[in-house]
């Protein structure tokens, strides 16, 4: 009865979109790879024949199981994190993985599953308001501890992604201020790299006066105004020695290449400079299956990776791009509508966190690959070559469709 009940409640929009990006994935895998002595397309129809037994050992957990041991689960998850610096495998630079012979685990993908269930579990207590500071800190805190061991491997593609939990946090009531002021750090950092300091200084301060000219009386206080622009200045003054003191030369480069302050066509922007040439060349209707001559002659590096994308653009051309991208965005706003519906917190706000970490992947991969955002190493979900990202994003998704399935069971 209960396999029957898992048959008639799930979700089959979302479980058929799932299969479909998984197999157009390997197809441009496996088309990025024939230019490659490595048989990844072959190592990836394994990864994805491993996770139909996994879809199964998720979907035969109680939904409950997943709200009763969330902590424990985020637990041993902030464990793995913390094992790689004793026992993790170094490649590329990148201290991310376990490896066992000749398979590697990266158990960053699996963290944000986790990370997910903890703040589900922690937001869904009905005691909890997030305009107390104590109940902020504690909610950060759940976000950022894993931040904290993934930055330092280093990962900061995967760091990235928990970016979007503050947008969830502030749909759970957080003050918008935490918000506002990522936003505004973020502009004043890009924009003191391309202009001077003491412009952007001047800046702020015009609009810190705008802003408080406009207020009601009531609510002007030039202390506030001026502490304001105090920090915003001292920030802003910080922005050129953490670029040139904190930031590794790869990131500077990147940074430089993106803003049009330097150009590296043969060097650090030869990923991006050869991914754009690969999706132009697509046209309307592409190339072809297999026909791709940037991606057969193996001009984009870590094509069947961080920029499959690229065999997409080229071989599909645009009509094949946009139904990619239509797929993905259908997959993100029935996530959301399902969430909508959800009868527990837990559910609603897991759910959440589930479309928030797939959109923030999609948007962050394609924008990288054409251009518009520095290359960090941040996997398409169910397209990019890896099986800890495969199983990562399935463990994530089928654990909320469970939830979904199980609904008609709460009160």
């Amino acid at each position: 009865m209960k396999n029957q009940s898992i048959k008639k409640n799930l979700d089959w929009t979302c479980v058929i979109i799932y299969c479909l990006l998984v197999i157009m994935g390997w197809l441009n895998i496996y088309s990025s790879s024939l230019s490659s002595i490595e048989d990844t397309y072959q190592k990836q129809l394994i990864f994805i024949l491993l996770t139909i037994p996994l879809i199964f050992i998720v979907l035969a957990i109680d939904g409950k199981f997943y709200e009763k041991y969330a902590s424990i689960i985020f637990g041993i998850s902030l464990l793995s994190l913390v094992g790689l610096f004793l026992f993790g495998k170094t490649i590329a630079g990148q201290r991310c993985w376990y490896a066992i012979g000749s398979f590697t685990l990266q158990p960053s993908e699996f963290a944000k599953a986790a990370t997910s269930l903890a703040l589900a579990k922690y937001l869904s207590d009905s005691q909890i308001n997030l305009k107390d500071i104590n109940r902020q800190i504690q909610a950060l805190a759940i976000v950022f501890l894993p931040v904290l061991l993934i930055l330092p491997q280093p990962d900061p593609g995967s760091a990235l992604i928990y970016s979007i939990f503050i947008i969830i946090l502030y749909r759970e009531g957080l003050p918008a201020w935490y918000v506002w002021t990522g936003f505004t750090a973020i502009l004043l950092f890009m924009l003191t790299l391309v202009i001077e300091p003491q412009y952007v200084i001047l800046i702020a301060l015009l609009v810190i006066i705008l802003i408080h000219f406009k207020s009601r009386l009531a609510d002007r206080n030039i202390i506030a105004s001026s502490l304001l622009f105090v920090l915003i200045s001292g920030f802003v003054l910080s922005v050129d020695y953490v670029f040139d003191n904190v930031f590794k030369q790869h990131h500077r480069d990147r940074f430089n290449i993106l803003l049009g302050k330097a150009v590296d066509l043969k060097g650090i922007g030869y990923n991006t400079n050869q991914s754009e040439i690969a999706i132009g060349s697509g046209g309307w209707i592409g190339k072809g299956f297999l026909e791709g001559t940037q991606t057969k002659g193996g001009f984009v590096p870590e094509q069947h990776t961080d920029y499959i994308f690229t065999t997409v653009g080229e071989e599909w051309g645009f009509a094949g791009s946009l139904v990619v991208i239509g797929l993905f965005v259908t997959l993100f706003l029935r996530v959301i509508y399902l969430a909508e519906r959800q009868k527990t917190k837990f559910s609603r706000v897991y759910g959440y966190c589930v479309a928030g970490i797939l959109f923030t992947h999609f948007f962050v991969n394609i924008a990288m690959v054409v251009g518009i955002f520095p290359t960090i190493g941040v996997p398409l979900p169910f397209f990019s070559y890896g099986g800890s990202g495969l199983w990562g994003f399935t463990i994530l998704l089928f654990i909320f469709l469970k939830m979904d399935a199980n609904k008609v069971n709460e009160w």
